[in-house]
């Protein structure tokens, strides 16, 4: 009988509370369920082993970080939150099972904005080009609480370290609407787009270089970085307007679906514009991606390929031009669609505009009326792991094709009961029925999953 073993697990009390890790689109937090604080514990990142009925008798099996390297060729990550890291048996799996992470929520801007989503926090002077510009204040702090842990456990596991992936700098979601205004004050006009380059520039500079510029403590530590996130309308297939939703007023404080990045420009500008920014600022080596999701629907798809064209097109030296490393396909799948032809074409047609593409927020939604019963679980579960298990060969094969670079595979969390799944959200790839969820590969117990298990094989 197949044994799962988590090794060196200790039994913890739980820490959370407040926020549930909800990783994802749903839009901000309470800031105060976010305070933690520092971090306490450094997670002990055990030698896991796993008795696998297909490793020889006394052998265990490589855990995922391993497996995945060997059958896929890259690093496997974890979305994660300052919420969830404070969670021992969380960090735990991290440090175990996986080598990269992606900060959920702290890294987007109304997080940098230190949640200030109503009234910008305050201003001061800032250069940029030899220009003084005025510019809200930035919180690094719930970032840096995540990325402070990181780094202690890279410092002290030099051979087995942990990379991040930055997410997100430019999105019209979690963008507080103050951002695009006169004074940063929403009830007054919105700015012209020469003011808008300015601020979008002083930005990205900024959040660049204090995370992995030649001075930052965390240079080195992040591998790559998504510049422009979700730029693409589900309805009509090509770039996401300030009209994607009329039901939802742009004078709201944040937006899930209309794009005041699109009000201001009234163009695609602003994405060029963000790449060559952040290929400006960005070390040479840190890649650069656009990040979107339902990237397998075909409609979707078309706007996507244009968009990754336009930004290749203008492709130039740092300081000239635009640089884009891969495409992110964020991976919010349930268990009838994407068709495994999709996904792989998907990943083909991605390949030939940009090269590498990369799974970034990996999980599955729950079949049509799963109601979390133990006995529906079981069922369910097995469901997920022959689903899961499917989708990764997909992968597997096509990535053996010519031009195909599959460079990365993240899960949107870790364990089930926090991933942002669980909460009701009206956009992208969110639970809009009230069900309960079980989409990632470690269950309520921390433990493994039956769909663990296919990504060893």
């Amino acid at each position: 009988m197949r044994k799962r073993i988590l090794a060196g697990l200790a039994v913890m009390t739980l820490l959370v509370s407040g926020l549930t890790g909800c990783a994802g689109k749903e839009g901000a937090k309470d800031p105060a369920s976010e305070e933690s604080g520092q971090l306490s514990g450094s997670g002990q990142g055990q030698e896991a082993s796993r008795e696998d009925e297909s490793a020889p008798e006394g052998e265990a099996s490589p855990v995922l970080k391993e497996a995945v390297m060997k059958n896929l060729g890259c690093r496997v990550g974890a979305a994660v939150t300052l919420g969830e890291i404070q969670d021992e048996k969380v960090w735990d799996i991290i440090t175990t099972y996986f080598n990269a992470v992606t900060l959920g929520n702290e890294l987007k801007p109304d997080a940098m904005f230190g949640y200030s989503n109503g009234k910008c926090p305050g201003t001061e002077e800032a250069e940029l080009n030899g220009e003084t510009i005025l510019v809200p204040k930035m919180d690094y702090s719930r970032a840096e609480a995540i990325l402070d842990k990181v780094l202690e456990w890279n410092q002290e596991h030099p051979d087995d370290p942990i990379k991040v992936r930055g997410h997100v700098l430019v999105w019209h979601s979690q963008t507080p609407e103050w951002f695009f205004h006169v004074d940063y004050d929403k009830n007054k006009d919105y700015v012209d787009k020469e003011t808008m380059n300015k601020r979008l520039e002083w930005y990205i500079r900024t959040m660049l270089t204090h995370f992995t510029g030649e001075d930052s403590r965390y240079r080195g530590m992040f591998y790559g970085w998504d510049v422009v996130n979700e730029a693409v309308s589900d309805g009509s297939g090509t770039y996401r307007t300030d009209q994607e939703n009329p039901d939802e007023p742009l004078s709201n404080d944040t937006h899930g679906s209309n794009s005041s990045w699109w009000h201001v420009y009234q163009s695609n500008e602003y994405i060029l514009n963000a790449f060559r920014y952040a290929n400006k600022y960005a070390p040479a080596d840190l890649e650069l991606y656009y990040n979107d999701y339902n990237e397998c629907v075909f409609k979707k798809q078309q706007g996507i390929l244009e968009l990754l064209r336009a930004v290749k097109e203008q492709e130039g030296a740092p300081g000239e031009g635009t640089r884009i490393d891969a495409m992110g396909m964020q991976g919010h799948y349930n268990m009838s669609s994407p068709a495994m032809s999709d996904i792989s074409t998907a990943v083909e047609r991605y390949a030939a505009v940009v090269g590498n593409v990369q799974i970034t927020e990996f999980d599955m939604k729950a079949s049509d009326g799963y109601d979390g019963s133990d006995e529906a679980k079981a069922e369910e579960f097995e469901k997920q792991a022959n689903r899961y298990g499917t989708i990764y060969w997909a992968l597997k094969n096509v990535n053996q094709k010519e031009g195909v670079n599959v460079t990365g595979l993240t899960f949107w969390g870790t364990v089930d009961h926090y991933s942002w799944l669980q909460s009701r959200s009206d956009v992208g790839g969110g639970n809009t029925e009230d069900l309960p969820e079980c989409p990632l590969l470690f269950d309520e117990n921390y433990q493994p999953k039956p769909a663990y298990d296919k990504f060893l094989q």
